[in-house]
């Protein structure tokens, strides 16, 4: 019987799966699971995980006290609702869960790192091990530099909205765990600008990781390829053998669903024999390349917003659920 297209996937891709709906990864069983904040607010709206948002909630209010405001207690909360994701998560997948820093400290060094190790003290306490964490930091500059410092603390690091080649260099120069590309965001971006389509290895998201995976294994990088954030199979088809491909529940199933041989399209012995430029990468060459690239200047800086609004988002429902449970409290 010819095997399905995830189960080919699985021979040379390590498979993650991209949620925060807990059922969700125990139907597929992935290696790894990642979330980001948008996720983690789409499952705490569902009545399935009410009970973690309420024990949260309460143990947030218990932790700051009575005289402590709702929105204190909520920004508190979704900082320990992420961990609490986290902990179901590792008891479900057998690898690593990662789990983000708060989007609006992007451009600050010293707070993200304040904030990343906050994260592992709290997975230290629950008695699970750094290397089943991953912290999730957004791919500026700063975060960069404060994931150079975590990494060399032992705690590992997934760089997150990641669009340009200087972006991979920077976190492969810092020595970070892992990239999280984001093949999709890309994919959309080229098809609002030039109001074409793409398809197969045409696709400019597609393209933009096989150029990092390919930079990566020419010159020895450890930092592993996550690709992210896809619109449709045929993206993930096309990086068959990356490192690592992040993929939504709808999509995992769609994979399962197909069936047709899926040949390796990354290999690092291709990558090898490739001519290729290195890049010395600095502050100055970082900004510049940056601002040449419209796509990454444009796709960073919405996905910081988007990530920063979904927080705010959570943490409002966060406030008026703490409202709701303080007013059954009174009687």
């Amino acid at each position: 019987m010819a095997k399905n297209l995830l189960e080919q996937l699985r021979t040379m891709t390590v498979v993650v799966a991209d949620t925060g709906d807990i059922e969700a990864m125990e139907k597929f069983r992935p290696q790894d699971a990642t979330t980001n904040p948008s996720l983690i607010t789409a499952a705490a709206q569902l009545p399935q995980y009410q009970s973690i948002v309420d024990g949260v909630l309460l143990e947030a209010r218990r932790e700051l006290g009575e005289g402590a405001e709702d929105a204190r207690i909520a920004n508190l909360a979704f900082r320990r609702l992420a961990i609490a994701f986290g902990k179901k998560i590792l008891a479900i997948v057998p690898g690593r869960v990662s789990t983000e820093v708060d989007a609006r400290l992007s451009f600050n060094t010293e707070a993200t790192i304040a904030q990343a190790r906050e994260i592992i003290a709290q997975y230290d306490a629950a008695g699970i091990g750094r290397e089943r964490v991953l912290v999730k930091i957004a791919s500026t500059w700063e975060g960069i530099r404060a994931a150079e410092v975590l990494e060399k603390e032992g705690i590992h690091c997934n760089l997150t909205l990641l669009f340009g080649l200087h972006q991979a260099v920077a976190c492969a120069e810092a020595k970070v765990t892992l990239i999280s590309p984001f093949v999709g965001r890309i994919l959309d971006w080229y098809k609002k600008d030039t109001g074409r389509d793409y398809q197969g290895a045409d696709d400019p998201g597609v393209h933009s990781v096989t150029t990092v995976y390919n930079y990566y294994k020419k010159f020895g990088h450890k930092t592993q390829v996550m690709g992210a954030s896809f619109r449709n199979i045929g993206e993930i088809c096309e990086l068959a053998g990356c490192d690592l491909l992040t993929i939504s529940p709808q999509l995992l199933a769609e994979l399962e669903a197909t069936t047709g041989d899926l040949p390796r399209k990354l290999n690092p012995e291709t990558a090898h024999g490739l001519t290729i430029e290195k890049i010395a990468m600095d502050r100055a060459t970082f900004d510049r390349m940056h601002a040449a690239d419209r796509m990454a200047t444009d796709k960073l800086k919405e996905g910081i917003e988007g990530f920063s609004a979904a927080l705010e988002k959570l943490e409002t429902l966060l406030a008026k659920r703490l409202a709701e449970l303080e007013a059954v409290a009174a009687g």
